[in-house]
C-alpha cells in the first residue's frame, strides 16, 4: 500500500511560528512532526509516500531528500498555491496508483497504530474508510456519525475525523468527472457524495490524537509528551 501525506498548508494559525518554518518542520518530542509519521509509516513496510507541499516547500523538501534517510522513497508533489486537501490529492493521483493509499494529514499527532489500518481490507462496496476519534474542545459537535461500521451524517452522537483515512484513487476521479471542480477544494466535498451513498466505512480510535492547527494545541502536546517521557524514564530506573 501506498501512503500519501499532506503537508502543503500554510499553518496561519501558527503564525508567527510559522513564518519562517515549514508547520511540517516544527518540533515534537525533538523531531519534526512529519518524521513522525514517515518514521511509524516506514516501521510497518509502507515505504513508498507521497507528499504534497507548497509553503516554504524547499525547506521541507531539502530535509527529507528522497526519504532513504529514513527508510522510505518520496515523491513530492509541489504545488505553486495550496490546493486545500481535496485539490492537493487530485494533483497527486498519478503518484498513488489504482489501489487504494493510506492518507494522513500532516498537521495531525496520534498514538493509532497504522498497521490497525494496513490491515483493514477496503470492501468492494466501500470507497473509502475515516478514523473517527472523540471531540476535542475545538470541535465539541464532532464531524460524522457510526452506524456499527458505516460513516454518515445521521443525527446521533458524532465523532471527530482525525485526519488519517484509506482512499479508493477512484473515489477522487469521479467526483472530478462528476463536478468540474476547480483545483481548489476540500476533502469533505469528495467525501459527502460518497458518505450519503453509504460507501465509507469507519472506526473508532480511542487513543491520544491531537491536530496540531494552533500555537496553544502545538505547546499543550509537547508538555504533554514531554511529560510522558520524563514519566517513562523514571519507570526505568
Amino acid at each position: 500500500m501506498k501512503a500519501m501525506i499532506l503537508a502543503a498548508g500554510y499553518g496561519k494559525r501558527l503564525q508567527p511560528l510559522t513564518n519562517k518554518t515549514p508547520k511540517p518542520l516544527l518540533s515534537v518530542a525533538g523531531k519534526p512532526l512529519l518524521q513522525h509519521h514517515i518514521e511509524r509509516l516506514s516501521a510497518i513496510g509502507i515505504t513508498d509516500i507521497v507528499i504534497n507541499t507548497s509553503w516554504l516547500a524547499e525547506q521541507i523538501e531539502t530535509f527529507f531528500g528522497d526519504g532513504s534517510d529514513f527508510g522510505v522513497s518520496i515523491t513530492w508533489s509541489r504545488e505553486p498555491q495550496p490546493l486545500e486537501t481535496g485539490g492537493g490529492i487530485n494533483k497527486a493521483l498519478p503518484y498513488l496508483g489504482d489501489q487504494p493509499f493510506l492518507l494522513v494529514n500532516g498537521d495531525v499527532w496520534t498514538d493509532f497504530c497504522f498497521l490497525s489500518a494496513l490491515n483493514y481490507q477496503l470492501h468492494a462496496d466501500r470507497s473509502a474508510w475515516l478514523l473517527l476519534v472523540e471531540n476535542p474542545d475545538h470541535n465539541l459537535d464532532g464531524d460524522f456519525a457510526l452506524t456499527e461500521d458505516l460513516v454518515s451524517y445521521q443525527p446521533q452522537k458524532k465523532f471527530t475525523f482525525s485526519g488519517i483515512s484509506i482512499m479508493r484513487p477512484q473515489l477522487i476521479r469521479d467526483y472530478i468527472k462528476n463536478n468540474s471542480a476547480q483545483p481548489c477544494f476540500p476533502l469533505r466535498d469528495i467525501l459527502r457524495p460518497a458518505i450519503e451513498q453509504q460507501t465509507v466505512a469507519g472506526a473508532l480510535h480511542s487513543g491520544q490524537w491531537c491536530d496540531v492547527g494552533t500555537i496553544e494545541r502545538f505547546r499543550e502536546l509537547n508538555q504533554l509528551l514531554d511529560s510522558q517521557c520524563i514519566s517513562d524514564k523514571s519507570q526505568e530506573r
